[in-house]
């Protein structure tokens, strides 16, 4: 969101004003005409009353990736293994080829953040799923990504766009690197749309929909690529594959 809004006002000399607070702040923000435009990793929750204002425009495809400190020695995780360290099943880094120190799990607070929520529908199938080996959770994934990169046995689940901009360790989630091509074709495992957020009833909704417009255009899905992630009108693909995900979620 911050490039993009660099891009645009170089473009047309508009300046917008970028907060963190995470996807449900950016959602609820929106909603109730509190901020003209948000940016969300998580779709709006059906019939909630916070929410119901909100239009999701899709503009990006994002990975989920495993965090853990820089010098951990550690460089790839199984998908099973992740549930393993999430559910408590396992302890130590040593069961992960590491050192015999034990796993310190950091995670979002509540379910309901894009991160958290994203990750409860893709690995667990269950959006009410508990992280009860969680040791520190955090309101928002900028504390999450800052506590990694100080503590040694730390390992948390954060977007691409933002972890590649700290100094941590990305792991291979599967043998697989979340790398442009790998998100694209679908084989990386964890993935979700980014949105932006409008509510028509904003006095600078015309603005805004320029502004929505502008992501979406070649100059504008260039900054989206060069932050890591892949242009939502790039991998239509992926959009059959993630109605999937959300269909199993939903029986579970």
């Amino acid at each position: 969101m911050s490039s993009l809004a660099k891009a645009y006002a170089e473009e047309t000399g508009i300046k917008i004003d970028i907060q963190g607070g995470g996807a449900t702040k950016g959602i609820r923000e929106v909603s109730r005409l509190s901020a003209d435009m948000g940016g969300a990793c998580r779709y709006v929750l059906e019939n909630h009353p916070l929410e119901d204002q909100a239009r999701m425009v899709p503009m990006a495809w994002d990975a989920l990736v495993v965090i853990t400190h820089k010098d951990n020695p550690v460089d790839s995780i199984s998908l099973d293994q992740l549930k393993a360290v999430y559910s408590g099943e396992i302890t130590s880094w040593k069961a992960l080829g590491g050192n015999d120190l034990p796993v310190r799990l950091f995670v979002r607070d509540g379910k309901i953040s894009g991160v958290g929520r994203t990750l409860r529908e893709l690995v667990f199938r269950d959006t009410g799923f508990e992280f009860e080996a969680a040791e520190r959770s955090f309101p928002s994934s900028g504390p999450l990504e800052q506590a990694v990169e100080k503590e040694l046995n730390a390992i948390a689940v954060t977007g691409i766009s933002s972890a590649r901009k700290r100094d941590v360790k990305i792991l291979r989630l599967n043998g697989l690197e979340p790398s442009y091509e790998n998100i694209k074709n679908g084989n990386y495992l964890l993935y979700r749309p980014l949105y932006l957020v409008l509510n028509a009833g904003s006095d600078n909704y015309r603005e805004l929909l320029k502004f929505a417009d502008f992501a979406n255009s070649p100059s504008g899905r260039e900054v989206v690529r060069a932050n890591g992630v892949v242009p939502y009108l790039e991998a239509p693909a992926l959009l059959l594959k993630q109605m999937e995900q959300w269909s199993a979620a939903a029986s579970n």
